[in-house]
């Protein structure tokens, strides 16, 4: 009885509204820290970035409380300036906390370079779809004088290039090719020479 007493005096009941108008203080300082820490409900649209170089990533970023990350480079598109943004991540138009960073992908400064294949020796037939299937374009075709009907040579910017050497994919190769002609002359003569020879 004399505990139950104990329990309900005056002492007791205070100390029990003390520590509970602490509790409280506590829990609403926790969750005001956690609502600044965490940018509770804040909601940052992303800026549409396409095509913009650096300088001005940066400043309209800054504009709006967010950060960025240069991702690896993506392939080239001769569609957006160089070194421009090509790709970000997250898309244009979605919702973010402040001082989120958004990734991106930059435009680089041309097509990779590529390995010319070997064609040398090939009949245009067989060069002509070889050369396309790995990115390159057929320029120029000539013809020269040869035993064959093969392709002789290939050119680019007008130096001469040989396989396993690399330029830039899409680049315009041109192609000379042998016309066959050398070869019908050795024939004609073999005929004259059978005529000349009585056979």
């Amino acid at each position: 009885m004399a505990f139950i007493k104990f329990l309900f005096s005056k002492a007791i009941v205070k100390q029990l509204l003390f520590a509970l108008a602490v509790l409280v203080m506590l829990t609403f300082l926790l969750l005001w820290w956690l609502k600044i820490t965490t940018n509770h409900g804040q909601q940052i649209e992303v800026p549409n970035l396409s095509k913009m170089t650096l300088d001005s990533v940066e400043e309209t970023l800054e504009d709006a409380d967010l950060r960025y990350e240069i991702m690896d480079s993506a392939n080239y598109n001769p569609d957006y300036p160089r070194y421009s943004v090509i790709e970000q991540v997250p898309k244009a138009g979605k919702f973010v906390k402040q001082d989120r960073k958004i990734y991106l992908a930059l435009n680089p400064s041309g097509y990779a370079k590529i390995k010319i294949p070997e064609v040398l020796g090939r009949t245009l037939r067989q060069v002509e779809p070889t050369l396309l299937a790995v990115g390159f374009k057929i320029g120029k075709i000539s013809k020269r004088p040869h035993i064959s009907d093969q392709v002789l040579e290939l050119r680019y910017k007008g130096s001469q290039i040989k396989p396993g050497e690399s330029i830039q994919k899409t680049s315009v190769i041109d192609l000379i090719v042998g016309d066959g002609s050398l070869n019908r002359v050795q024939e004609i003569d073999g005929e004259d020479e059978k005529n000349y020879n009585g056979e």
